[in-house]
């Protein structure tokens, strides 16, 4: 990771933290620790972030469960591990759910295990983080889509050219193919995508854009080049491939004419 990695970890017993803090002497975590639920959330305020908390059940004031839906609360992405002797287990297993607690380690722990735990927890947390990333990078690049095709209707309804319509309809017809529950793929006579629609880009694991221009066996992700050949091979009527685990029915059709010259392929999930 780029950023500094920071684990709290929340026990009033002064030597179960001194613990905690020799497992992970050969890590490069940085090691917080706080002797209360009060404390814990104090210093997890402070800190720019926090990417795992690991709190004992039993103690005093605030126990475990309870600090770590304040958690919850304040910081939902950081990763909540709660750990408790093995007369706890009943009471903590049934309190996992309104901490949201990634995990429930029974004391005496095995040092190994929790470091394995912990370098899952860290992996669960950049997993999240990317695709919070990927959710706003997908709204920003939607609303940029949103305002171009407005733009590109607003010109097309001021132009008063024959080319008005023509342009409407590109546009209507565009939103419809892109819309289709069916993947379309249409390649030119040299076997290069000029055409994906969304479904096609979704079972094929293809960004539509990066694959536009491109010989179909260099659009493909490398699992799924086997599919090249059947695509770009002659036509036929329905049938079934299997890419990857995936079965697909497959139909393509030939266009001919001037300036016509390529192939349309159209495929679904087959049952």
């Amino acid at each position: 990771m780029n950023q500094q990695t920071r684990i709290l970890c929340v026990d009033d017993e002064r030597n179960v933290l001194r613990a905690l803090e020799r497992i992970f002497l050969d890590d490069d975590y940085e090691i917080m620790t706080a002797a209360s639920g009060e404390e814990g959330l104090e210093q997890l305020n402070a800190a720019q972030q926090v990417q795992v908390v690991i709190s004992d059940y039993r103690m005093p004031g605030m126990n475990g469960v309870e600090f770590l839906k304040e958690v919850f609360k304040t910081h939902p992405e950081t990763i909540r591990i709660v750990l408790s002797g093995y007369a706890d287990t009943a009471a903590v297993v049934a309190a996992v759910n309104e901490g949201k607690i990634y995990k429930f380690i029974p004391k005496p722990w095995n040092d190994d295990e929790l470091r394995l735990t912990v370098a899952k927890a860290l992996e669960t947390f950049a997993i999240q983080r990317k695709n919070e990333q990927l959710v706003e990078e997908l709204g920003r690049k939607n609303e940029e889509l949103r305002e171009l095709n407005a733009n590109l209707e607003r010109l097309a309804y001021q132009c008063n050219c024959d080319f008005t319509r023509e342009h409407s309809d590109l546009l209507q017809a565009c939103r419809i193919l892109d819309n289709l529950p069916v993947g379309v793929l249409g390649l030119d006579a040299d076997g290069a995508v000029r055409q994906i629609n969304r479904e096609a880009a979704l079972l094929l694991r293809v960004n539509e854009q990066d694959a536009l221009g491109k010989k179909l066996p260099e659009a493909l992700p490398a699992q799924l080049r086997i599919l090249a050949e059947q695509l770009c091979g002659a036509t036929a009527g329905p049938r079934l491939v299997e890419a990857d685990g995936t079965r697909l029915q497959i139909r393509a059709v030939s266009l001919t004419g001037e300036g016509q010259e390529g192939v349309i392929v159209t495929f679904s999930k087959a049952d």
